[in-house]
């Protein structure tokens, strides 16, 4: 528990899909995907990864123009790559913009968090793909936080931090009943004394029920007896009337 952190220090694909880092199998797809992929980040990409911020979420009519004008706020900014498709060239929502100064990555990383661009929220964090050890992109079942509520949930980032593991030893030997044995020999008398009365309450109503019976076969035998009075004195008439 010293070492714990709300944020990953290494990425790890088990650890980044539990939610206090607690999980010992993997709960989706993705994450096996991500403990088989073997990455290594673009050699292509240039710049300075410590003062880059990935920015995401944008709306795919966004441009860099766009990103310049709103990022500029912060500071001076040296360069701005908008990730867009290869085949169709259109923008996939997200950009890394690189600043000139730590001061300004600061700043941005603090405020544009959560500011609104063309009627969409942007998500914005520090560049990860180069500076966290074993980053695994999403798109190959890593990455870090995300909206959906099912599926490929990932915590570890600054959307879905790590939540502290809850260690209460006591308290579940309590609920399983292995605690002291004065309150099993407690819970054991209480079942007993359950037990007991209902027990009792079923012999009485066992003792009630032939009084019952025998009531409603009282009140048959007397209608039948009725039935038959009247059947008869419905002959007598008849043959009177003949």
């Amino acid at each position: 528990m010293s070492d714990w952190a709300p944020i990953a220090k290494e990425y790890d694909p088990l650890k980044a899909g539990s939610i206090d880092g607690t999980d010992e199998e993997p709960h989706d797809r993705a994450i096996w995907r991500a403990m088989l992929a073997r990455y290594e980040p673009n050699k292509g990409v240039t710049g300075d990864p410590h003062l880059t911020l990935f920015v995401a979420r944008l709306n795919l009519q966004t441009t860099e123009e766009k990103l310049k004008e709103v990022f500029s706020r912060y500071g001076d900014i040296r360069k701005i790559r908008l990730v867009r498709d290869l085949v169709t060239g259109f923008s996939k929502g997200y950009a890394f913009v690189e600043y000139k100064e730590e001061r300004a990555l600061l700043k941005a990383h603090r405020d544009a968090n959560r500011l609104v661009i063309d009627q969409h929220e942007i998500f914005v964090d520090f560049e990860l793909e180069r500076t966290l050890k074993g980053w695994i992109p999403r798109r190959l079942g890593g990455g870090f936080g995300g909206k959906k509520e099912s599926g490929q949930l990932r915590f570890g980032g600054r959307d879905r931090p790590f939540r502290k593991p809850i260690n209460l030893p006591n308290m579940k030997n309590d609920f399983y009943g292995e605690g002291s044995s004065e309150k099993r020999n407690w819970s054991r008398e209480g079942t007993r004394d359950w037990r007991t009365r209902d027990r009792d309450h079923e012999r009485s109503r066992d003792k009630r029920w032939p009084e019952r019976d025998r009531s409603w076969a009282w009140g048959d035998s007397e209608r039948e007896r009725d039935s038959k009075e009247e059947r008869s004195r419905g002959r007598e008439r008849k043959d009177r009337d003949r």
